[in-house]
């Protein structure tokens, strides 16, 4: 359900690889996608891709309505798919290095969730985005969460009363995606060699600390930031990095 490629520059590829059901995020791919999330922690970057036409459907519909006929309607396997996904989720916003998505096809509801969970992401001109579960009576509320967090709020409200299609270039416009690429996932593949390029330990330090400071007010988000700048600034790759600027030479990573 998950392929996965770790290349020579560091870089971990994670394809969802159910193409036959638009890979919807069934209680399996949501399980094979967290393990697959972990073990890419030692990488410099992960890409994530998906093969078929579409790059996400959200959940298995199917699947949720099977539960329905459970001795309790569901609940039980309701709460367990929403309690992993909400997890993977967190794993994305969480992973230690950048999580960059590879965007190709229709991105729906979870997966459209998936996509605004990610650092950066980088869209086909063919990709559509939409959280269209008030089409079926199920708000997005889930994917509320990563949507509202990665475009303007009128914009996610928008997305989220009415289910309309968002097209690629209004994705970057909003924010949901970095950039648009008639080939997203090479172009995906090629910014994380950039970002595997620089000190693993900066790359890190950095994205830790950017998120601890976000949800800070003012004051609290700079201590939070001056200290991860303090423990930086007394890495060996700062000292590395800074004298190479100075010598105008190119620096040389120990990753520490």
């Amino acid at each position: 359900m998950i392929t996965t490629e770790r290349r020579n520059d560091g870089v971990a590829l994670l394809v969802l690889d159910r193409p036959a059901a638009r890979n919807a995020l069934s209680l399996a791919m949501l399980e094979a996608l967290a393990d697959a999330l972990r073990e890419a922690e030692d990488a410099r970057c992960v890409v994530l891709a998906a093969n078929g036409p579409a790059f996400c459907a959200g959940h298995d519909l199917r699947e949720l309505t099977a539960a329905r006929g459970a001795a309790d309607g569901g609940h039980e396997f309701f709460a367990r798919t929403m309690a992993l996904c909400s997890q993977v989720m967190r794993q994305v916003v969480q992973h230690p290095v950048p999580v960059i998505g590879a965007v190709e096809g229709v991105a729906t509801a979870a997966g459209c969730q998936l996509v605004a969970s990610c650092d950066m992401a980088v869209a086909s001109p063919t990709a559509r985005f939409c959280t269209p579960g008030v089409d079926i009576g199920l708000f997005c509320s889930t994917p509320a969460v990563a949507l509202s967090r990665a475009v303007p709020r009128k914009a996610a409200m928008e997305m989220l009363l009415t289910g309309r299609m968002v097209g690629a270039e209004e994705a970057r416009a909003l924010g949901l995606v970095n950039r648009v690429a008639e080939d997203a996932r090479a172009a995906a593949l090629e910014l994380a060699a950039q970002v595997a390029a620089r000190s693993a330990l900066t790359i890190r330090m950095g994205k830790r600390g950017f998120l601890a400071q976000e949800g800070c007010a003012l004051d609290a988000a700079y201590a939070t930031a001056s200290q991860v700048m303090v423990d930086n600034m007394l890495a060996a790759d700062a000292a590395e990095g800074i004298g190479a600027f100075l010598e105008k030479r190119k620096p040389t990573w120990q990753d520490r």
